[in-house]
């Protein structure tokens, strides 16, 4: 099997320069290429592309900007391999990961596949607490690695694999964004492939991120949600309400308690301590700790608002999605 790893860019040089640096250190003989999308950089990264290219299989191409998604088909359309590997720029790979994947896919083969991310010490501490945040099981339920069903799992773009076969068959990814992982996989799914978790196949995801633009990034991914729910409404799953209600949930709580009615908040009381335990036996750090209460507040009042906006327009006042949302959808 000849692999093909898919990275888009965007004015990322700085990540591109660690991504491929830890493509290098692989300590298994299992060939692949990569294959750099530049998205209409403005700063590009070719190089830095230069740099590598005695030392990996490396292919570079320019575009004019069309989003995440249309970057990784016109990389897949590009590459050589029979399956490919969607990373984002912003990820450091570990050692052992391709030969994690190779040993998963030939124990149980399947045409789409996704692994979790973690942090490395390195890391600063709003990272590693959003990181924290992004894969508790207390705060977004494993979806992100953990805990779906293996034939029910929804990979995501940051490291997510695609057969040749799959690809073809779905024409890739849409142009919405974010959304385009679920929206994938469901098509997947819907043309009798079958997709997994290969939890061993894990990436150092080094979002760069500040508070707010976390903020912005889960109020887009609770918008999406009822999108994708009105697209496939076979796939809409109660558990996809839970940031909304839970932020409606404490509002009245906290109503509740200035009539002195003190069980509801305590409830959210108790429900902190349980994730700031869990974040102070993960991280080992009191701050890193701390931080992981206030990014769980941001993504599920950021979540929970932004899936309110788009269940209100989408489903009460039957707009059209890229009516309703165009920041979401790029236009190619």
């Amino acid at each position: 099997m000849f692999f093909s790893f898919i990275v888009p860019v965007y004015n990322r040089p700085d990540e591109i320069d660690e991504l491929l640096e830890s493509l290098t250190r692989f300590t298994s003989s299992i060939p692949f290429e990569v294959v750099i999308v530049e998205d209409g950089s403005t700063i590009p990264c070719e190089n830095i592309i230069e740099k590598y290219t005695p030392k990996l299989t490396i292919s570079y191409y320019f575009k004019s900007n069309s989003g995440p998604g249309d970057s990784r088909n016109y990389g897949m359309t590009l590459a050589k391999g029979d399956y490919y590997i969607i990373l984002d720029s912003d990820c450091i790979i570990p050692p052992n990961y391709l030969s994690q994947v190779q040993k998963s896919l030939e124990e149980e083969y399947v045409d789409c596949f996704g692994g979790p991310d973690a942090a490395l010490d390195s890391f600063s501490d709003i990272q590693k607490a959003i990181n924290f945040t992004m894969t508790s099981f207390l705060t977004t339920g494993g979806i992100r690695g953990g805990s779906e069903k293996v034939d029910k799992f929804q990979p995501r773009s940051f490291n997510m694999g695609l057969s040749k076969k799959a690809f073809e068959a779905s024409n890739g990814f849409g142009n919405i964004h974010p959304g385009e992982d679920p929206d994938l996989s469901i098509r997947l799914w819907n043309l009798g492939f079958k997709t997994k978790l290969i939890k061993n196949a894990f990436v150092y995801h080094k979002r760069r991120i500040s508070w707010e633009k976390f903020q912005i990034q889960v109020n887009k991914f609770g918008k999406a949600r009822p999108i994708l729910n009105f697209w496939y409404p076979e796939y809409t799953k109660i558990t996809f309400w839970f940031p909304s209600l839970f932020l409606l949930g404490f509002l009245f709580s906290a109503l509740l308690a200035i009539f002195k009615i003190y069980f509801f908040i305590a409830l959210y009381g108790f429900y902190f301590s349980l994730l700031f335990i869990s974040s102070l036996f993960s991280n080992k750090s009191l701050k890193i700790a701390l931080y992981s209460l206030w990014a769980t507040i941001i993504q599920f009042y950021g979540y929970g608002k932004g899936f309110l906006q788009s269940y209100y327009k989408i489903s009460i006042l039957k707009q059209k999605p890229q009516e309703a949302f165009p920041e979401l959808f790029f236009k190619k």
